[in-house]
C-alpha cells in the first residue's frame, strides 16, 4: 500500500475569516494516520498563510470568488494526484481515526465512488448532540437505504438514500478520484450541488457508509445552510430536485415534509 499521504488529502474549504478554522486544522493535523492538508480559498485574509504553516497545511489561493460550486471544484483540483479526497469544512472537527477508517473502507471496496460516515452536531453552547430533529430525519433515511449492508449498490437503495432528501453530510464524504476522475460539482446552485453529486456518482458505482461518527459538524446561524434557508434558495432547490425524482404531486408532498428538517439549523 502507498504511504497515505500519496493517496489521501484533506482540502479545507475556507471562506472569509472563520473563528473555527484553527480548531479544524488542529483536528486534521492530529490524525492517527497522517494525511496531506491543503487550505483552498478565494477569500484569503492576513495571517492565513501563517496559520496554515503552524498546522502543516499548504495554502491554495484561487480566484475570483464566484460562489460555492466553483470553490468546491477548485478545491478538488487543488488535491492534485491524491486518489482519496475529503473536502473538509472549515467549521467542523474530524476525529483522530477519520483518515485511517476511510482509507481502510476504500481499500476494502475499491470500486466505490465515495464514502460517507456518521456525524455529531456541535451547537453554539458547545454541546455535542446526536438527537436533534434534523439529525434524526437524516439517520432514518440512511438506515432505510443501508439496512443489512455497508455498501450500497442498485437503484432501490439509491432511491431510498436520496429520493426523500439529502441525508449525507458533505463534510463526511471522501471521494475516490480514480473511480470518477472527471467529476465536478454543478456550479449554478447555492446549496444542493452536493445532493446532485451523490445522485450522479451513485448511478454508476457503489457507495460506502462508514458506521462511525467521525465528524463533529458545527451548527450555527452564520452557516451557509442557515443563510440559504432564510433567503428561500434552499426551499427552491429542494423542490427542483424532488421534482426531478418524483411525479409532481408526490414531489410537493415530500418537499413539504423534508422542510421540517430546516428547524435543526435555526432552532
Amino acid at each position: 500500500m502507498k504511504n497515505v499521504s500519496d493517496q489521501h488529502a484533506f482540502v479545507v474549504l475556507a471562506y472569509g475569516r472563520s473563528p473555527y478554522l484553527e480548531e479544524c486544522l488542529r483536528s486534521l493535523a492530529t490524525q492517527s494516520l497522517p494525511s496531506r492538508v491543503i487550505v483552498s480559498t478565494s477569500t484569503p485574509f492576513e495571517g492565513l498563510d501563517e496559520l496554515c504553516r503552524r498546522h502543516g497545511a499548504a495554502l491554495h489561493v484561487h480566484g475570483p470568488n464566484r460562489g460555492i460550486g466553483p470553490d468546491w471544484n477548485a478545491a478538488l483540483r487543488a488535491a492534485g494526484d491524491a486518489r482519496l479526497v475529503t473536502l473538509a469544512h472549515q467549521d467542523d472537527l474530524y476525529l483522530p481515526d477519520f483518515v485511517r477508517t476511510v482509507v481502510d473502507a476504500h481499500g476494502a471496496t475499491p470500486a466505490a465512488a465515495f464514502s460517507f460516515c456518521d456525524s455529531e452536531e456541535v451547537w453554539p453552547d458547545g454541546r455535542v448532540r446526536t438527537w436533534g430533529l434534523n439529525h434524526r430525519i437524516k439517520r432514518l433515511l440512511i438506515a432505510m437505504a443501508t439496512f443489512g449492508a455497508g455498501t450500497m449498490r442498485g437503484q432501490l437503495r439509491r432511491q431510498l438514500l436520496l429520493g426523500f432528501g439529502n441525508p449525507i453530510i458533505c463534510a463526511t464524504v471522501t471521494f475516490d478520484r480514480s473511480v470518477a476522475p472527471t467529476f465536478a460539482f454543478r456550479e449554478d446552485l447555492r446549496t444542493n450541488m452536493d445532493w446532485l453529486a451523490w445522485s450522479t456518482l451513485s448511478r454508476h458505482a457503489p457507495v460506502i457508509r462508514v458506521r462511525r461518527a467521525l465528524v463533529r459538524r458545527r451548527v450555527h446561524e452564520a452557516s451557509e445552510t442557515a443563510r440559504c434557508i432564510v433567503d428561500g434558495s434552499r426551499l427552491a432547490e429542494d423542490r427542483m430536485i424532488f421534482a426531478s425524482l418524483w411525479p409532481s404531486t408526490l414531489a410537493r408532498g415530500i418537499a413539504a415534509v423534508y422542510r421540517l428538517s430546516y428547524r435543526g439549523y435555526l432552532s
